[in-house]
Order: structure tokens, then sequence, then C-alpha cells
């Protein structure tokens, strides 16, 4: 009998020549264990998914509730399922009036795909404008909107009438014009290393949409579901999108991603043609179960209370000469260091040690610090010991 890891490399698809290769049997809150009682504190969340913790009893309990009752049933927005349509109003009780139109998806990439599709039928125009260094996904569209050109070079061509700004530069916003259907951003830059944008910048770029009739569309699919400490993100930069995606920590762990809208703008996927938007699996019962849980989970359990102090404990016990900076807003941290190279070597010792992070893809000299918000300031104290341990091992002062 070939071993899991056996069959994993010879028949799952492989994505670098390097795989973690780590071997998790369960997961339990911030740790995951491996098959022999190895114990890693995780600080990446799943690359930002786990914000309530692994396996939070009370995601599992509405997942083995729903279990009871059915799986799939229909595509998308044909039968009225409980689960879905909970969600979707508890979703529109989180936003400002007329963000109350919910199209849910399988995961953040079709998010994005359903929101640039959304933007050119309600305004008829085709241009859509990103951002340097950003990431929206790997699908063929959101893939044009990624601001990095070595991580798309290889897929051209993509879509047309797609450009790109500087990200928080003032002046390139005259850029924005009665041609764009729609600006995409971040609320904050993931991929790019944490990049927060200025309020001022946020301000007036919703007002340059407003003015030139653009859509302003913000992805939260990272920073999102209570990340940043604010539910929204864009909650604190006193701006409202036009369109919201999420995905990621929305799930509590299971597949599940939304683009979010005023019925004025989603109305428009009703004609010309019907059924203007198409999925098969999204809204899946199990999933949106799991969702109303985590965002029930996020309120009840002030998890959102703690989050800057968490954020503060991290910056304060990571002061150190290999720490160049620490950019965050809340529990969406990068620690920039020297280089790629003494980064890895601080990030594989850690993982040796029991602690999980990695960096980013367009700032490879930065440290991801995005554990579930359900970390105690105990296990924080835990995972900078260990960080610093390793740091120490291959930076000397």
């Amino acid at each position: 009998m070939l071993s899991a890891r056996q069959l994993f490399l010879q028949h799952q698809a492989q994505t670098t020549d390097f795989p973690l290769l780590l071997e998790v049997e369960r997961a339990e809150g911030v740790f995951m264990y491996g098959p022999n009682g190895e114990r890693y504190l995780d600080l990446i969340s799943g690359i930002g998914v786990s914000n309530v913790g692994h396996r939070h009893p009370k995601v599992i309990s509405a997942i083995q509730g729903q279990l009871d009752k059915y799986l799939h049933l229909m595509v998308y927005g044909e039968i009225v399922q409980t689960p879905p349509a909970r969600l979707a109003h508890a979703l529109a009780q989180t936003l400002p009036a007329g963000l109350d139109n919910v199209y849910f998806v399988s995961s953040g990439s079709e998010a994005i795909e359903g929101a640039m599709k959304l933007a050119k039928r309600f305004t008829g125009r085709t241009e859509l404008i990103a951002f340097d260094k950003a990431y929206h996904g790997s699908t063929q569209g959101s893939l044009s909107l990624n601001g990095a050109e070595s991580f798309k070079r290889s897929f051209r061509p993509l879509l047309p009438d797609v450009n790109h700004l500087e990200h928080n530069h003032l002046p390139d916003l005259e850029k924005i014009t009665r041609r764009t259907a729609a600006v995409i951003l971040e609320t904050v830059q993931g991929e790019a290393g944490v990049r927060v944008p200025s309020k001022a910048y946020m301000q007036a770029l919703r007002a340059r949409c407003t003015k030139v009739g653009a859509l302003l569309v913000l992805d939260e699919i990272q920073c999102g579901f209570g990340r940043t400490g604010t539910f929204w993100a864009f909650e604190q930069f006193g701006i409202v999108p036009d369109i919201l995606t999420c995905a990621k920590g929305m799930g509590g762990g299971m597949p599940i991603g939304a683009f979010i809208s005023r019925q004025e703008i989603m109305h428009s996927f009703k004609n010309d043609p019907m059924l203007g938007h198409i999925t098969t699996f999204g809204g899946h019962p199990v999933s949106c179960a799991a969702s109303l849980a985590t965002l029930q989970i996020i309120q009840e359990e002030g998890l959102l209370e703690q989050v800057t102090a968490k954020a503060e404990r991290f910056k304060q016990r990571l002061a150190h000469p290999a720490i160049k900076s620490i950019r965050n807003l809340g529990l969406m941290m990068a620690a920039e260091m020297e280089s790629f190279e003494v980064l890895k070597k601080v990030i594989d010792t850690a993982i040796l040690k029991g602690v999980l992070t990695d960096w980013f893809l367009f700032c490879d000299n930065s440290m991801r610090l995005a554990p579930p918000l359900t970390i105690t300031f105990e296990e924080i104290d835990q995972a900078c010991d260990i960080l610093l341990e390793a740091i120490d091992e291959h930076c000397r002062f």
C-alpha cells in the first residue's frame, strides 16, 4: 500500500518543485497535527481561510446539522434553500444599506469573475482597471487583473482592455474615465505584502468612480470577515463599494465565495441574456451553513474586539534587528526581512520547530502573519518565541 505522501507525489498535480510535504492528520483551533504527533501552530490560516480556527465546534455542528437534511439539489438560484437564504440575509445585515443582494459562488476567483461580468453588463462599458502587484485569482479573467507580469506572461493573451494603475497614487486616478466599467481593488493588497492605502486615497478613488460612472469593486477575499479588526476592511476608510467580493475566511474551512451588490445592479443578470451568470455549486447548503456559523462566531464571541491588541502583541514581540518593518491592518501582517534567501531559511527552521508561516507571491522578502482570530495571547507568545529562535539561527547582529 502506497503512503499518502507517495500518492500525493505520484498522482496529485503539483504547482512547485518543492511542496511543503507536511502530513496533517487532524487540526484543532490554531494547531495542525501530524501522524506521528507533530504539532504545528498555524500562523497563516490556510492563507486567510481559518479565521475562526480549525474545526470550530459551532462550524462543525452547523455542517453536521445540514448533512442530515440535504446536500446539492439544483444549480444556483432555482430552488429556495434555507442555508443560502439565511446567510444572504445575515451578510446584508453587516453591510451598508443597499449592498443587499448576494450571489454565492465557490471560490474567490469565481467571485471576481462574476463581479467583472456584472460590471460590464450593468455599465455597458468594456475597460477594467486594476493595480500594480494586485492579486485577484488564477482563472483567465482574474489573472488578467493581476498586477505582476511574471505571474501571467506565460498565459497570454489574456483579456483585452484591462489597464493597471499605480497603487495608492492619486495622480493616476485621472486615468479612470467614462470608458471604465469598473475599478477593481483589494481593500488591503495581500500578495503585494500587506499594502494599506491611505484613507484620503480611497475616498478620492470612490469620488472619481462616482464622477465618471465607473463601478468600484472591492476585493475582500483575504481581508474580509474580521481579518483587519472590522468585519469588512472598507469600514475603516469611510467608503462603500458598488460591488464587494469575499471568500476565504467566510466559510470556516468550507469552500464558498460571493459577490455582493445593489439589487439594481445584480438584476442585470436576469435578461439579455437570461441566466447571465450561472454556477452549479454556488450557494452549496453545507458551505452556507458553515459560513453562517462563522459569521455568528465572529460576532457573538467578540473576535473583532481583540484583533488590534493581538496584532500589537506580535509587533512588540517581533521587535528584532532582522525584521526591517511590520506592515499590517489588524491580523493581516507582513514582517519584512533582508531577502528571500534569509526569510526562506527562517521559515523552514520555524516549521521544523512547530510554527507554520510563509511569504507573499509578489513580496518574497516578507513573512506572512495571519493567524486565526481565535489565537490567544499565550499562543502568540509561543509562536513569537519560535520565530525569534529561527531568526537568531540565521541572522547575526
